[in-house]
């Protein structure tokens, strides 16, 4: 049964709850060996980034599998790459509920979530009984009860503990959800936090013997200023990469809709050309210094297309798949 059959049935259920069901249905799916004859299959088309080789340019985003449970079935419907996360020292219950809406005519979620998750060990675990052989990122966080000036440390707590089985670590720096988390982006607070970060991968490279890049993911909603001085930033510290971007606080374009009043992230086609922007302002302060990994409103392999052009070195998904299913892998992974 095609994907675009079974979203209606799949819509009539509460949006985390219908999250859950799709990871659990697919899992199920992997587990009875039925994926493979459901599923599209995805071409290679192998990219080298970091001295890592991508089975292909299209990665999952982080938040769709926050604790690393669905790793092995979801590399089953043809990703380049896996970003799992956002984790955070210790677990936590995120936000209330409800905390995940859709907006099914724009193609959009609003989401809420406040880094959810069962903590880093039980990550670290999943990641380890996990058979997938391919590139897989770890996105980090910080809890909410850690005061703002204290974020340094569990961030090094994230990165001593993913490092071993990282290809590459994120750091989130951009969620909405989580108060005073995106000041990290800014003035003295990022410094510290990229000095800080930097000495501790210096640390584990010489433990682990190996060089996991770390990335920052950042938010849609900068200034030119502001990207201007994270670009700096970045470069003086030599962080290997950027994720660009986080979900937005802006409600542009969906305005007309109630649940667009709904607190949280925006993602989804409304994001596209907002997160598109940021993109092309980093491509031109870092200077093809730093490569950069595209998320934010891709919903179509059009929309993938266009952040390649516009200067991504990979994209990821999470929204567009909601709303278009598997076969959106295929379609970008062959389109790029």
């Amino acid at each position: 049964m095609s994907y675009q059959l079974l979203r209606p049935l799949l819509f009539k259920l509460e949006p985390e709850f219908s999250h859950h069901v799709s990871l659990k249905t697919l899992k199920l799916m992997y587990q009875l060996k039925l994926a493979q004859a459901f599923l599209p299959k995805v071409c290679l088309k192998p990219k080298k980034l970091w001295g890592l080789e991508f089975a292909n340019a299209v990665g999952l985003a982080a938040g769709l599998d926050k604790n690393g449970d669905y790793i092995d079935c979801l590399a089953a419907l043809g990703f380049g790459f896996i970003e799992v996360g956002t984790v955070t020292p210790k677990a936590q219950e995120g936000n209330p509920n409800p905390r995940l809406f859709r907006l099914p005519k724009a193609r959009a979620l609003i989401n809420r979530m406040g880094f959810n998750n069962k903590g880093i060990d039980y990550l670290i675990e999943q990641v380890i009984q996990a058979k997938y052989q391919g590139v897989l990122g770890i996105n980090i966080g910080k809890n909410a009860s850690t005061p703002i000036e204290l974020a340094l440390d569990d961030y090094v707590i994230g990165m001593q503990k993913a490092y071993p089985h990282a290809s590459y670590i994120t750091v989130n720096i951009s969620s909405p959800n989580t108060a005073g988390l995106r000041q990290l982006q800014h003035g003295e607070f990022l410094n510290f936090l990229l000095a800080g970060i930097k000495l501790e991968q210096a640390n584990c490279e010489r433990l682990h013997h190996k060089k996991v890049p770390i990335l920052i993911k950042v938010a849609p909603d900068l200034t030119e200023q502001e990207v201007i001085e994270l670009a700096d930033a970045f470069l003086r510290h030599q962080i290997e990469g950027i994720i660009a971007t986080n979900t937005t606080v802006s409600r542009a374009g969906v305005e007309a809709f109630a649940i667009s009043k709904q607190a949280g992230g925006l993602s989804g086609f409304p994001l596209l050309n907002k997160s598109t922007e940021i993109l092309k302002l980093f491509k031109q302060e870092l200077k093809g210094q730093i490569p950069i990994i595209a998320s934010g409103g891709i919903v179509s392999e059009q929309a993938a297309q266009e952040k390649m052009a516009a200067g991504a070195d990979l994209v990821q998904l999470y929204t567009g798949l909601i709303y278009q299913g598997p076969a959106l892998v295929k379609r970008c992974a062959e389109l790029l």
